[in-house]
């Protein structure tokens, strides 16, 4: 049986998260979970670490429901401090709260099709309600078999389990807890873009990481799921399959 082994939040898309010992799941995911991004003026995208590596610097938690993001030399902002941002990333930026202005239908985001040369970008628009990249997926889930030996920060899961056999979910209802748990309905597995070989604090830049999951995944690691029953998951939940399509 799986079990959980970590829990993961990111309040800001793109910016480094937190584990937490305990999470709520609603139909947006872990409660705070990419709550907020950072929202570049002149272009009106979203900034992720794929044009922005830089995001993956910083590191940002909720205290008391309040937003705090420590930048890479250490001083702590929070919510409504654009000009601390905008000074640490060189351009007029913005933090955004998911539902503000106007952003129901999401954030703007680009990717390199050219991950190895950062080339030929392309945009598309993400759902609405949290900065998620895929309205099929609001939480995301690995576990240690499929990571091996490649640090979980590449990945920015939110729910690590210890054991094996999670591309075998998509398509099914999952269950975190028992019967008084959550129950994730897993519509994919997630395609990996050109984020996991970005730069982070003690991780150098790595592209031969993402072709190697595009040689033998297919592009693919870990699952995305959307909350069919909201409720808790904590460290040490079973995690178990309790339905098949069909």
């Amino acid at each position: 049986m799986m079990r959980v082994k970590e829990i993961w939040r990111f309040p800001v898309k793109s910016v480094g998260g937190e584990s937490l010992l305990a999470a709520d799941l609603t139909d947006l995911g872990v409660v705070g979970d990419r709550g907020w991004s950072l929202f570049d003026v002149e272009t009106g995208n979203t900034l992720t670490a794929r044009r922005t590596p830089e995001l993956l610097f910083a590191s940002a938690r909720i205290v008391a429901g309040d937003l705090a993001i420590t930048l890479p030399d250490g001083s702590e902002v929070g919510e409504r401090d654009h000009a601390a941002i905008s000074s640490w990333l060189g351009r007029e930026t913005e933090i955004r709260a998911a539902g503000d202005h106007n952003l129901d239908e999401g954030g703007t985001y680009e990717v390199p099709l050219d991950f190895e040369r950062d080339a030929e970008w392309v945009s598309w628009q993400g759902p609405g309600g949290a900065f998620h990249d895929s309205k099929w997926s609001r939480v995301s889930l690995v576990s240690t078999t499929t990571m091996g030996e490649w640090d979980q920060r590449r990945f920015r899961t939110n729910i690590i389990v210890e054991g094996e056999g999670e591309d075998d979910f998509v398509g099914s209802h999952v269950r975190i807890g028992g019967v008084e748990g959550t129950e994730l309905a897993v519509f994919k597995q997630i395609d990996r873009c050109v984020m996991v070989t970005r730069p982070q604090p003690g991780l150098a830049r790595d592209v031969e990481l993402l072709k190697t999951i595009n040689a033998e995944r297919d592009t693919f690691l870990a699952i995305g799921a959307l909350v069919a029953q909201p409720g808790p998951v904590a460290i040490g939940d079973s995690v178990e399959l309790v339905s098949v399509p069909g």
